[in-house]
């Protein structure tokens, strides 16, 4: 569908371009060089409508809905990324498994680089810390305050 109506936009904006250029201006006698306007109407002579008028009316009245359809369509797609800050970080999944107590060691691995330079990945043990509380909350359990 959006291959069909990027298509129609297309031949629309290629057939306005050429209906406006076709098309010669409102004052293009010698006395609207000078400013006059051939008539005492508060916007110049009037004349009938032509068919390139027509024409050039009907095709921007279809530019417009064929962009703001294919704005419509391009947010709707569902191809839209959300920003960073709107990601929510997938929390891990535990297995039903304790946490390590507090003072034990966890291995961890690391990738060190010197001067954009990387080293073999190595594996490190770290200490688990506890959790420090702010005054007046309980301290989770196995925890001193």
């Amino acid at each position: 569908m959006i291959y069909l109506l990027t298509t129609i936009h297309v031949i629309v904006c290629l057939f306005l371009v050429v209906v406006v250029l076709l098309q010669s201006g409102k004052a293009a006698d010698l006395a609207g060089a000078f400013g006059g306007m051939g008539s005492q109407t508060v916007f110049g002579p009037r004349g009938s409508a032509t068919v390139l008028s027509k024409a050039t009316t009907i095709a921007a009245a279809l530019f417009m809905v064929t962009s703001l359809s294919l704005s419509i369509m391009a947010t709707r797609g569902g191809g839209a990324v959300p920003a960073i800050f709107e990601k929510k970080a997938t929390p891990q999944k535990n297995n039903g498994a304790a946490p390590p107590p507090v003072g034990s060691t966890v291995p961890i691995q690391v990738t060190p680089s010197v001067n954009g330079e990387k080293s073999p990945t190595q594996t490190i043990p770290v200490p688990i810390q506890a959790t420090p509380t702010l005054p007046g909350q309980t301290p989770p359990q196995g925890q001193k305050k």
